[in-house]
């Protein structure tokens, strides 16, 4: 109970921190720019309402937009000299991740709200099916979940924002288009790798088919993420 209150703490503190920034209007602004380009070039160009070219390439603009939502999270408090300060009070490494992990990935989810307005653009202008759309979005909460892990993993490493961004993007990205990598390799290597290719997974989803293989990916990889911040922060406390 107490493990809860005090994350719950942290990730209040986080959230007003990052609103009350310009940091969080600007990537929101960038993300929507970019997603609109992707949903009005078909709808407008194309003439077709519906959402399949942004969801194709959402898993890219995330792998770009959370790691650039995430980089300060950590790395700004041990610039600072705050974090130091933080582990002074009756918290544990669990907390601060979970708290912060929480603040980054609503952060994320608020991101993704004002897309919601394509979807209904869509219904008005047309009739699309409703099934590869909702399960698009669950796909994209996953997505931003497990980004959002990996995000602040990166952030723990060190105390550059820069630095925290292009490890965090390095990651996602390679693991989204990993199986893009291989494609001139056997068939058999490719559907091996697949397996651990984010976009994958997201795409199997948003065709609004949900299978227990793709929750168990995503599960697995933001709960991996989770653990190696916590022993990130653990070896950075022993450190000192």
């Amino acid at each position: 109970m107490k493990q809860t209150c005090s994350s719950i703490v942290i990730f209040k503190r986080e959230i007003k921190a990052y609103f009350a920034s310009p940091i969080a209007y600007i990537v929101t602004g960038l993300f929507l720019l970019a997603s609109g380009f992707l949903f009005f070039n078909t709808f407008f160009l194309n003439n077709r309402a519906e959402l399949r070219q942004f969801f194709g390439l959402l898993p890219i603009v995330l792998s770009f937009f959370i790691p650039a939502l995430t980089m300060r999270l950590l790395a700004e408090e041990k610039r600072s000299g705050s974090y130091e300060t933080l582990l002074t009070l009756p918290v544990t490494e669990v907390e601060i991740v979970l708290g912060k992990y929480l603040a980054a990935f609503v952060a994320g989810a608020v991101m993704l709200v004002p897309t919601l307005f394509y979807a209904i653009t869509c219904f008005i202008f047309g009739k699309p099916d409703a099934g590869p759309m909702i399960g698009g979005y669950l796909g994209a909460l996953f997505l931003i979940a497990s980004f959002s892990a990996i995000g602040l993993f990166a952030s723990s490493l060190t105390k550059n924002q820069i630095i925290a961004f292009f490890i965090a993007f390095a990651i996602c990205i390679v693991i989204t288009l990993i199986s893009s990598f291989l494609i001139f390799m056997p068939a058999s290597v490719v559907t091996f790798f697949n397996f651990f290719s984010a976009e994958s997974h997201f795409e199997s989803i948003s065709r609004g088919i949900i299978d227990l293989r793709d929750l168990v990916y995503f599960i697995s990889l933001t709960a991996l993420f989770f653990v190696l911040t916590v022993e990130s922060l653990k070896s950075t406390g022993e450190a000192r």
